[in-house]
């Protein structure tokens, strides 16, 4: 049986930073022996993926950013186009393969922590702590003694909810022959798409340089779309709204998020936690999940160093989840145009403002004031309804099966 202080389960965005947070050097009383327990190569382990997130100035992986931007544009279904200046903000993308390297040359001098790659079947409560249950990459069975266990992995299914919306997309990474991007500038909304039968679909491109960018197709509905029909929505796109002209797609990738008012549990005993989008991260309203990731993974790297139960904290205020609420259920219902709603917010609120509205950090006063540029009539009556809405399991056939994070 192995043993350490603190088991990770999972070494994706979540995973990775808790274990750099945990090792780093610190006055604090406790030095926590750490394990981070990853899939071995296979369908347990998530392809490479793209998150994205903003901060002001500086942060400390700019060292494994792809590329950062200080400018948003959003496209009116109608084609107007909003540009924003979002500084002092800065809108930051990093992949995962590059994140990944990026923990593991910091980890390579910090003994505490080590790798392993095991695939985990169970996570159990024990006296006085838990152990962790699975098979290595031989299939030879792993047991691991623990005081805490930070689990990221998605749950199997999704909590009931009242409102819950799939985020899926696909997205190409393009070179074209003729400067067809201009760097300076993140695409965070184009609705110059045709609109589904239910919800909303928009374009979203991070240009990494005037010939290279990725640019993705984005719907928020009930359910998932075949990969032909992703594909040719792509097409479309990158031919009759961009009109790129000749390019070459270098690289794909596609996720889904869930959107929901489920609570998600962050702890499933005693000594036992749910970490990044497992713990509910994630932003009902936007899918952002990579910043929230990194707050709750602070508070818990100080409560450990500290020898306090690392219970992680809501990623987002009770404010902020009652508006999301509200938000999901009135785009859910057709009461509120999806594509005329987000271009409004965007061209009726500074762009920096409004992306700290999105990250929870405004006051209510600021609050209230975004709310003013929502359609009240349709809130209110979503608002008004939702004490009486079931909460109800999300259909089976329609759960993403590996919710992916791109944000």
């Amino acid at each position: 049986m192995d043993e350490a202080d603190v088991v990770i389960v999972g070494a994706g965005a979540a995973g990775l930073s808790l274990a750099l947070l945990l090792s780093a050097p610190s006055a604090a009383p406790v030095r926590p022996s750490v394990l981070l327990l990853d899939a071995p190569p296979g369908p347990l382990r998530p392809p490479p993926r793209t998150w994205c997130y903003w901060e002001r100035g500086p942060g400390p992986y700019d060292s494994a950013v792809t590329a950062s931007w200080q400018r948003l544009r959003v496209h009116g279904p109608t084609g107007r186009p909003t540009v924003g200046e979002i500084a002092p903000l800065r809108y930051k993308m990093l992949r995962s393969d590059a994140f990944e390297e990026f923990v593991d040359r910091r980890l390579a001098g910090r003994p505490a922590v080590r790798r392993r790659e095991v695939a985990v079947e169970e996570v159990r409560s024990v006296p006085g702590g838990a152990e962790v249950l699975g098979t290595d990459a031989g299939g030879a069975p792993v047991s691991v003694r623990t005081r805490w266990v930070f689990d990221s992995r998605p749950p199997a299914a999704l909590p009931a909810a009242r409102t819950t919306l799939l985020q899926h997309f696909r997205g190409w990474f393009v070179r074209t022959d003729r400067p067809a991007f201009d760097p300076g500038v993140v695409e965070l909304m184009d609705f110059r798409v045709p609109r589904p039968a239910h919800g909303l679909a928009f374009g979203y491109v991070l240009p990494t340089g005037p010939h290279e960018a990725l640019v993705e197709y984005t719907e928020f509905s009930r359910a998932v779309l075949s990969r032909e029909e992703y594909e040719a929505a792509l097409r479309a796109y990158t031919r009759d709204v961009l009109r790129l002209g000749p390019s070459e797609v270098v690289a794909t990738e596609s996720g889904v998020i869930p959107m929901t008012d489920a609570p998600f549990a962050r702890a499933t005993g005693e000594f036992v936690f749910r970490v990044g989008a497992a713990g509910g991260a994630t932003r009902p309203s936007t899918g952002y999940t990579f910043a929230a990731v990194q707050r709750q993974n602070r508070a818990i790297a100080a409560a450990v160093r500290a020898g306090r139960r690392p219970l992680p904290p809501p990623a987002h205020s009770a404010r902020s989840r009652a508006m999301d609420a509200v938000l999901l259920r009135a785009l859910d219902t057709g009461r509120v145009d999806g594509a005329e709603f987000f271009s409004r917010l965007f061209e009726r609120v500074p762009a920096a403002r409004l992306l700290r509205f999105l990250d929870g950090g405004t006051g209510l006063y600021e609050d209230l004031a975004v709310g003013l540029h929502a359609p009240v009539r349709p809130m209110l009556r979503s608002a008004a309804e939702l004490p009486r809405v079931p909460r109800r399991p999300f259909p089976a056939a329609a759960s993403p099966r590996k919710p992916d994070c791109p944000h």
